[in-house]
């Protein structure tokens, strides 16, 4: 049987999130975190970290924590609402996201997603809402 993290690598394959760089670190009910390259790919016109990006980054994190909570249940979670603050600019290097449930319901789950730098600076807060829908 694979596991959690073996399973996320290989869906990833030809997704936007293999295209942007994100790799997995820790994936669990209560907690995922994942690592994103900051370069050129990632970049806005001006050289820094493209909100988009950061964005799409946490709604990875939100996902796969939203759906190992209630995969096993034959449900499945999708993007409902995302925001974020982006409070820190990025030029280069590593952003580390890491999501957090601040809600686990039936239908729906909120949680809080974190981007920080390689010296644990915040770079983005993001909070994503997920539906739990049937697979």
């Amino acid at each position: 049987m694979s596991t959690p993290m073996e399973l996320m690598r290989e869906a990833s394959k030809g997704t936007m999130g293999e295209q942007l760089g994100i790799e997995f670190v820790e994936l669990t009910k209560e907690r995922v975190v994942a690592r994103m390259p900051v370069e050129k790919r990632v970049h806005q016109p001006f050289g820094l970290l493209h909100g988009g990006a950061s964005v799409a980054l946490a709604e990875t994190v939100a996902s796969i924590g939203a759906w190992l909570n209630v995969g096993e249940s034959g449900k499945t979670a999708v993007g409902l609402e995302i925001n974020a603050n982006h409070v820190r600019g990025k030029r280069d290097g590593i952003v580390t996201a890491t999501a957090t449930p601040l809600h686990l319901g039936r239908a729906t789950h909120v949680w809080e997603i974190k981007l920080t730098d390689e010296a644990g600076k915040l770079v983005c807060i993001s909070r994503c809402t997920m539906a739990i829908v049937d697979s």
